[in-house]
């Protein structure tokens, strides 16, 4: 199972912690609850996380697209 980046559609994406995904082609983190992407960060260069789920999660979690 490999997680699609929803910024963009990506599929170089890997696996860091548990339920936790980074995209190698726009520097991305997500978080995924279930089929949900429940969270998306920026990663900067020293590190830091900056959200981008203003952009990408509104009222309801995104959907994780799967490429199987």
């Amino acid at each position: 199972m490999r997680v699609i980046c929803p910024n963009c559609s990506s599929k170089d994406i890997g696996k860091i912690g548990t339920n936790q995904y980074y995209c190698w082609n726009c520097f991305i983190e997500m978080s995924v609850a279930g089929d949900q992407i429940s969270s998306v960060y920026q990663v900067e260069e020293d590190g830091s996380l900056h959200s981008l789920n203003d952009l990408f999660i509104e009222d309801q979690a995104v959907p994780a697209q799967f490429n199987m």
